[in-house]
């Protein structure tokens, strides 16, 4: 007889419940090993529940109407009266969510690299368990290397970070001869999914990429959400995006800014381009722009903050993981931690990301970034125009 899981409609992220006991009679025969599915394309709707179990005893492979129970904390009910019946492993052509998905890059039908798979969602719907998503968010990376508590404080600092998911039905069907696959998960998107992404998030994968690539994706977004993009990409990038654009191109996108967002992004330009593309405005819309970039030149103690995350250069990478939390509770700038010798004078930065995926023996002077540029608290012109995050204010090195 067939068992109906106790959590309809529930929803579970594929790394809570590898691993977890499973259960059958009241007593532990194994672990979750990995989650069977049949690529349906739109769906991919579970099968089978692989189960390893100790001692040398062959895997199970448990049809999801033989599960009973799947709990999201990771423990796993099953529906049998004993193993032996359910002995066996994959067959060809089986997909295998943890062996065959986790931790592939994403490509999109121009094969280009957009993403890592670093977690896989999955519902139930009239008793039956599918695929939704897969997970290629920060919180989901940091979910993959143990550190959860780091991801949910995180999401609330930042809940973007757990948006960057892509529907099942945007992954193109995999091989049917898939065996040990190897290869990458591929997307039927480009100009399809492009649209649908958000300017943040597209600014965001456009920040991790190489150049060339970048731009061809930059290339393939209609007007209004380029230059919704080129709005929201850090400046260094900016620079280089509208570098590979022509001048009527560049002129196209700041016509879809207000004067305030055109200024922030020309005044990070050499003058010479930035009066190129003005002079293709109209008249009126160029001199406002201009007013407002003559403005940026301000004090830089005027958008300076003393609220940042330093830690001293010889400090563990595990222990500004466990001291993170505290320090960023105060802090204006919680994605960089600066590295700073007893008199704050600064010495590097190290990004969040590159942090997390750094050895827990290294020492941050190991993994930081020393090509900094520092400031007397004098009055020097802002550079980087006003939607700028606070800029830690440091004496120099």
């Amino acid at each position: 007889m067939s068992s109906v899981p106790s959590h309809p409609g529930a929803t579970y992220i594929l790394s809570d419940l590898i691993g977890g006991k499973a259960r059958c009679s009241g007593k532990a025969i194994g672990k979750l090993e990995d989650i069977v599915v049949v690529d349906g394309g739109r769906l991919a709707e579970v099968t089978h529940l692989l189960i390893s179990r100790p001692f040398g005893h062959k895997s199970l492979m448990v049809p999801w109407d033989k599960v009973e129970r799947l709990d999201p904390n990771g423990q796993t009910v099953l529906a049998i009266s004993g193993p032996e019946a359910y002995e066996g492993e994959p067959a060809e052509g089986q997909v295998c969510l943890r062996d065959h998905l986790l931790d592939k890059k994403v490509l999109d039908c121009d094969d280009d690299e957009v993403e890592v798979v670093y977690d896989i969602k999955l519902a139930t719907h009239n008793g039956r368990l599918y695929v939704t998503d897969v997970d290629c968010s920060r919180a989901g990376f940091l979910r993959r290397i143990g550190l959860r508590p780091l991801a949910n404080f995180i999401r609330g600092v930042a809940a973007k970070m757990d948006e960057d998911t892509i529907p099942w039905r945007s992954v193109q069907q995999l091989p049917h001869d898939i065996g040990r696959f190897q290869g990458n998960v591929k997307l039927n998107l480009l100009k399809a999914k492009l649209p649908q992404i958000h300017p943040v998030d597209m600014a965001d994968i456009l920040e991790e990429l190489d150049e060339d690539h970048r731009v061809a994706i930059f290339n393939q977004l209609e007007t209004e959400h380029a230059s919704d993009t080129l709005q929201e990409v850090e400046p260094r990038v900016q620079r280089k995006l509208v570098s590979s654009l022509s001048i009527e191109r560049a002129a196209e996108l700041v016509n879809e800014m207000t004067p305030a967002q055109a200024a922030d992004i020309l005044a990070a330009l050499p003058a010479s381009d930035t009066d190129a593309i003005l002079t293709k405005l109209d008249v009126a819309e160029a001199a406002k722009i201009r007013s407002l970039i003559e403005k940026h030149d301000e004090r830089i103690l005027d958008v300076a903050t003393t609220r940042y995350i330093t830690f001293p250069p010889t400090t563990k990478v595990s222990e500004v993981i466990r001291g993170f939390r505290d320090a960023a509770k105060d802090a204006e700038v919680v994605m960089y931690v600066y590295v700073t010798d007893p008199d704050n004078r600064l010495l590097g930065v190290a990004d969040i990301k590159e942090i997390l995926r750094a050895n827990l023996d290294d020492a941050i002077e190991d993994i930081m970034t020393t090509n900094i540029v520092s400031l007397h608290e004098v009055a020097y012109p802002v550079d980087s125009g006003c939607s700028s995050p606070p800029v830690p204010a440091f004496r120099s090195a």
